[in-house]
């Protein structure tokens, strides 16, 4: 039994720092404004606690990002169309990469932060690895369409936080524009394969 108690307050205390981290990414300027320190003081723990249940900046990164993308890891893994498994591949490639786009664009400081985290190839990066399989898992599905791997690298590629960033930041290109141009390149792409029939 007495087990049970940290586990409580491990649990509380992470809940407490993911939210302290989500409110100050929401609102600095710039992901690089936000330190471990400041996390730490928001949520009320200690620097210590901080890095002993997140490791590092990067952990506590991506364990936020984690925690903001459950709700469209849930839809596509077992949601309805046009997320869902049960969706034709011309259909859902599209939608899921419309998916990451709108991801990104509600959270760009966090999304930047992440992939510009200094903790290796962003290619080697988790999310990246299961955003990556999973659309070539999809686009293995499309009839004629060869070399899916690179291909799903190529259209990962047009939704990179950076992009996003500069596109929506920079260009002031607006949400709706983006996404309309987006599945005009998806469309495109997919069209190179012949259709069944």
């Amino acid at each position: 039994m007495p087990e049970r108690k940290p586990r409580k307050d491990a649990a509380r205390n992470r809940e407490a720092v993911l939210a302290a981290a989500d409110a100050l990414f929401a609102r600095r300027e710039s992901p690089e404004d936000v330190t471990m320190a400041d996390v730490a003081a928001a949520a009320g723990v200690g620097k210590g606690t901080l890095f002993r249940a997140f490791g590092d900046r990067a952990g506590l990164l991506r364990a936020l990002y984690e925690a903001r993308m459950e709700p469209v890891r849930q839809a596509v893994e077992a949601g309805p169309p046009p997320l869902g498994p049960a969706t034709p591949p011309r259909d859902r490639v599209p939608a899921l990469l419309d998916a990451v786009l709108c991801f990104k664009l509600d959270n760009r400081r966090l999304a930047l932060a992440l992939e510009e985290g200094g903790s290796g190839s962003p290619y080697r990066a988790e999310h990246y690895e299961r955003w990556h399989g999973l659309l070539r898992a999809v686009l293995e599905q499309v009839p004629g369409l060869t070399d899916s791997g690179f291909t799903a690298h190529a259209l990962l590629a047009a939704v990179r936080a950076d992009l996003v960033e500069h596109l929506a930041g920079d260009e002031h290109i607006p949400r709706e524009a983006m996404r309309a141009q987006l599945a005009n390149f998806v469309t495109g792409v997919l069209a190179s394969s012949p259709r069944e029939g």
